[in-house]
């Protein structure tokens, strides 16, 4: 994977935490086990209580927003079939 350099040639990785919050400890439970399924490599997941803590880093903001997209419809999926 190519790192991104800025303009003074210092390599920048990019980052994103999202937090979401379910009904219940159980749901979330059984969504974050539903998604490790698709091994994302650039996620780190993390319960707490009822929230799903995701941490999301890639080299590139182009693979940043592939990887946010591929995780969020994950999410979305697997949200609706535990229901």
């Amino acid at each position: 994977m190519k790192s991104f350099q800025n303009r003074w040639g210092e390599i920048m990785d990019f980052k994103c935490d999202i937090i979401i919050e379910f009904d219940t400890d159980e749901k979330v439970k059984n969504v974050k086990k539903s998604i490790e399924v698709d091994n994302f490599d650039f996620v780190t997941l993390k319960v707490i209580g009822k929230k799903l803590e995701a941490h999301i880093k890639a080299k590139s903001i182009s693979s940043l927003l592939h990887t946010l997209d591929d995780y969020l419809a994950c999410i979305s999926i697997a949200s609706n079939i535990v229901d």
